[in-house]
């Protein structure tokens, strides 16, 4: 006899099915006649998740049990318990688990936004210990939504957890690149690159962290350059300099060029070090005029500070009037520093 498919598992009611006739189902209710706010759930749902109870309670793991708990999932698959049983039913049962990560592999894709879904794939891997082929199919997740959290976190996860494997790593870099390259302003994407430069080791090859802090520099600049107006660059550089306690004043030539409007007059030279805004760059850029000021505020004397607050009054006043209460507190906190 055929395996029922996803759809039938989870339309099929299993109190009609002679095969759970031995189970006593057991009602989420029952002990409540008059529940003050009950959930309606369907006729499907609330007989799958009986079942369920009446299973847990006598403890069965079994073929039936990963049956009845892919039905609870493919109906509400953040049902955290029915995800953790059906873990413990398949180390139970010794099942094949390149065949559960098949159908995590329909799973993910559909449910990409449940953290669940993602949580027992790590479960899984941990066991399989087989990271190589996540790599393919991750991209793949991404392509259907690029700035997914949970497909990055897994990820950065995978390659976390099998740390020491450098062919797992070999293209990691070029990989954010090219997602990069794709749309610059994916934070999710930038993040991911500050994970692999600098948050997750060192790996072989870049144990010259100088030159690396000078190729991230010029790789965000030129990004920048590309989409001024892109905050994700900005924390990016923020992030990156933060990180190896370097001054932000290191790159105010390049910042400046940001914060007023396009020269029309400009003689352009190429600068890899400060590479200048396009001619339809939308500037002053809000972001640089930010960075500027915080430049300021890192010198910690009176006239750098009152430098820094007229910047924000800019802010407040005309290039981020959104954010208006946020710079007016900034303004008066810098303002009553300046008294001490």
């Amino acid at each position: 006899m055929p395996s029922p498919t996803g759809d039938q598992i989870s339309k099929s009611l299993f109190a009609e099915r002679s095969e759970w006739s031995d189970v006593t189902p057991l009602q989420q209710y029952e002990s409540l006649v008059n529940p003050l706010a009950p959930i309606f759930y369907t006729e499907e749902y609330k007989d799958a998740t009986d079942y369920f109870r009446g299973i847990v309670k006598s403890g069965e793991k079994s073929q039936r049990v990963l049956e009845l708990t892919e039905a609870i999932i493919r109906q509400n698959p953040a049902h955290y318990s029915a995800w953790q049983y059906r873990y413990e039913t398949l180390l139970a049962l010794d099942a094949p688990l390149d065949v559960e990560l098949k159908l995590m592999d329909e799973l993910a894709v559909k449910y990409l936004k449940t953290y669940q879904v993602w949580h027992h794939r790590r479960l899984l891997l941990a066991h399989t210990r087989k990271p190589a082929p996540e790599l393919e199919f991750i991209a793949r997740s991404l392509g259907v939504d690029a700035k997914n959290y949970h497909t990055w976190s897994y990820r950065q996860w995978l390659l976390a957890y099998f740390n020491d494997e450098d062919d797992l790593w070999r293209g990691e870099l070029d990989f954010v690149d090219a997602m990069l390259t794709q749309d610059v302003r994916n934070n999710s994407a930038w993040h991911h690159r500050f994970f692999v430069v600098w948050g997750c080791g060192v790996r072989e090859g870049e144990e010259d962290r100088g030159r690396i802090l000078k190729r991230e520099l010029t790789y965000v600049k030129q990004n920048i350059s590309l989409a001024p107006n892109n905050p994700s660059a900005w924390n990016y550089l923020r992030g990156v300099l933060d990180h190896n306690q370097v001054l932000y004043s290191i790159v105010f030539p390049f910042v400046r060029l940001y914060t007023v409007p396009f020269n029309s007059e400009r003689t352009d030279i190429v600068d890899l070090e400060n590479p200048p805004p396009d001619k339809d760059a939308n500037l002053p850029c809000p972001a640089a005029i930010e960075f500027l000021a915080d430049v300021y505020e890192q010198d910690k004397n009176k006239e750098s500070t009152l430098q820094a607050v007229e910047l924000w009054m800019s802010l407040a006043n005309e290039h981020d009037t959104i954010r208006k209460k946020y710079w007016e507190h900034r303004i008066r906190e810098a303002l009553e520093a300046t008294k001490v």
